[in-house]
């Protein structure tokens, strides 16, 4: 980069910005790396439609990966796995139609976030509302396996005038689903709202709206283990603080830094916190109100803020993403970094970590709109799939992968909600 100069790569010279000059339509950095981006991201559209696409290892296709299954040379998780790479990189995209009841609203506001329950029969969705605020969805996925490729969208009868933040993390359980909203200068508050508030089989009969106000929070995280089941957590300034919603009771945790991200898990009631510090530290809330660091059972550490948990189903590696774009898989019981995965991209976004181990994968989207899907065997990059809209703060896409979308007899894909627009990426 030269001060006063910037660089054209199709004609491969510097050219000299004159002050004065192309005031009506002036070139900045920011600019020039969008036009950048924009045509990068058309480019890999174009390919994508053209199917100009390359298997991810050398010598990986279907009839080999056949032969060394019958031949006794690779066990069935091994095949399983390399199978799921195989059909995620040959994903299609397609859109789908979305209906609803009220006509009115299918397709008028923008998804902010989707989120799959624990079978992946219903998304749960936030969307932006025209005149200022948010309201909550649900959609039901039975007619993914059709032909005609549509969903049905039910609205509840309840909406928030406040933005569901993007930062916010949400917890779907089977009975309940906990939330974070707020507004962007103030965030803070935790909704929790029962599942009969979404019943697509009920729709005209909303259940109640339960809602804590919280100030200062951050992220929050719902406790399924049951010891503490009735918990939930929210992630305050240089503080956590656990809530019985049954008896209303409050545990406060005092920390060094902002609590960015949040996970329980299920085998032990312990709460996975990660910090705009970048440290990682864990706590069991059966304990008492505690100062200092005395309660912190595992400590680890990251260069930059975290932005998002995941705990693995076995619960003894964590996945970690930050600020500075970093993916790490931390061992718990050795308390260090046993793998990296390199491509994601962030600067002060906070975004989620989809793991789905079941088919060895790990999927992210990046502030550049890029979304990004890895081996979790070896942490190699599978694909990286651009955005269908052009690249924006307003436009990151959100997502959710399952190998079972729409249930047990569901099929594989991954769905992609940008802007109005919903896809569906086909695994078959």
């Amino acid at each position: 980069e030269l001060p006063g100069f910037y660089y054209d790569p199709e004609k491969n010279r510097y050219f000299r910005l004159l002050s004065g000059h192309n005031n009506y339509n002036p070139l900045t950095k920011e600019s020039i790396q969008y036009k950048a981006m924009e045509s990068k991201r058309l480019r890999l559209l174009e390919e994508e439609e053209q199917q100009k696409r390359k298997t991810t290892r050398a010598g990986l296709n279907p009839s080999m990966l056949l032969q060394k299954r019958q031949l006794g040379l690779m066990s069935s998780t091994s095949y399983c796995r390399l199978v799921h790479e195989l059909k995620v990189n040959c994903m299609q995209r397609r859109k789908i139609e979305i209906h609803s009841p009220d006509s009115s609203v299918a397709g008028t506001n923008n998804f902010k976030i989707i989120v799959a329950d624990v079978a992946c029969e219903r998304i749960f969705t936030v969307n932006d509302v025209e005149h200022g605020g948010c309201k909550y969805g649900i959609v039901n996925l039975s007619g993914l396996g059709k032909e005609s490729l549509t969903v049905e969208m039910y609205d509840n009868l309840y909406f928030t005038n406040r933005k569901v933040l993007e930062k916010s993390l949400f917890s779907l359980t089977h009975s309940s689903t906990l939330c974070l909203m707020g507004i962007a200068e103030t965030p803070g508050c935790a909704s929790l709202l029962p599942a009969s508030l979404f019943s697509s089989t009920n729709p005209d009969r909303p259940g109640m709206l339960c809602s804590f106000k919280i100030s200062t929070a951050w992220s929050c995280a719902w406790c399924l283990n049951p010891q503490a089941d009735n918990c939930f957590s929210t992630g305050l300034t240089r503080r956590v603080l656990v809530t019985n919603v049954v008896t209303g009771h409050r545990q406060t945790f005092g920390t060094s830094s902002d609590v960015l991200a949040q996970q329980f898990a299920v085998q032990t009631p312990m709460l996975f916190n990660g910090c705009r510090s970048g440290e990682i530290f864990s706590i069991d809330v059966r304990q008492r109100n505690r100062k200092g660091h005395s309660w912190k059972a595992i400590r680890l550490f990251h260069d930059s803020a975290v932005t998002s948990i995941r705990l693995l189903e076995a619960e003894h590696y964590l996945m970690a993403s930050d600020m500075a774009g970093k993916i790490k898989l931390w061992d718990l019981r050795a308390a260090k970094c046993v793998k990296q995965y390199e491509g994601h991209h962030n600067e002060y976004a906070i975004l989620p970590l989809h793991v789905n181990e079941e088919e060895g994968l790990l999927s992210a989207v990046g502030q550049d709109c890029y979304t990004r899907i890895w081996s979790l065997q070896d942490a190699s990059l599978l694909r990286t799939i651009p955005s269908p809209h052009p690249s924006s703060k307003d436009a990151i896409p959100s997502v959710v992968f399952s190998s079972r979308l729409g249930g047990r007899r569901g099929v594989p894909g991954l769905l992609m909600a940008v802007k109005q627009d919903l896809y569906h990426f086909s695994y078959n």
